[in-house]
């Protein structure tokens, strides 16, 4: 049996930005950079009865926000914060009480190659216990090394905070 047209067995995205944007009075614009899976699984079963969560592609959003500009004007201030990955939290409940549970749910991570560090970071002076052909790694990195009896030792190093990985406007 063949398929049904693509137009009649997939919904209209936008019809439920729309919807959403029409049934709720409040709602928060959040950025979820290197939020995984599981944890906005979590987010959402926390956040159940209380308020929707909206993730989808940015260009789709700002499309569907400023098609919806002459119902409520005030929405265009949504549209500079659709920055990397960011969705809707929808609600009628107390904003407090939901930015509470949200920032609940956030959690420290290992950061991983390329990441921005969402908090200042500090590696102490130390001996590391490496060889002298390990030192390209370390200049790599930034981070400002001497030898010392054989072993590659670490000299104060930080890393200034730069972007908040999971932030509300």
């Amino acid at each position: 049996m063949p398929r049904e047209d693509r137009a009649t067995w997939k919904p209209n995205p936008f019809l439920k930005i729309i919807q959403l944007l029409d049934d709720y009075r409040k709602c928060f614009v959040v950025g979820a950079d290197n939020v995984g899976s599981k944890q906005m699984q979590q987010i959402r079963m926390s956040l159940r009865g209380k308020a929707v969560v909206l993730m989808g592609k940015n260009a789709m959003m700002c499309k569907a926000v400023r098609g919806h500009l002459e119902n409520s004007p005030a929405l265009e201030k949504l549209l500079p914060r659709f920055r990397g990955s960011v969705g809707f939290v929808f609600t009628e409940e107390d904003l407090t009480e939901i930015t509470d549970m949200l920032l609940a749910s956030k959690v420290p991570a290992a950061t991983h190659a390329g990441a921005i560090t969402p908090c200042e970071v500090t590696v102490p002076a130390q001996n590391t216990g490496l060889g002298p052909e390990k030192t390209s790694f370390f200049q790599a990195l930034g981070i400002t090394t001497k030898i010392s009896r054989g072993t590659i030792e670490i000299l104060m190093f930080t890393v200034p905070s730069s972007v908040c990985s999971f932030h509300m406007f």
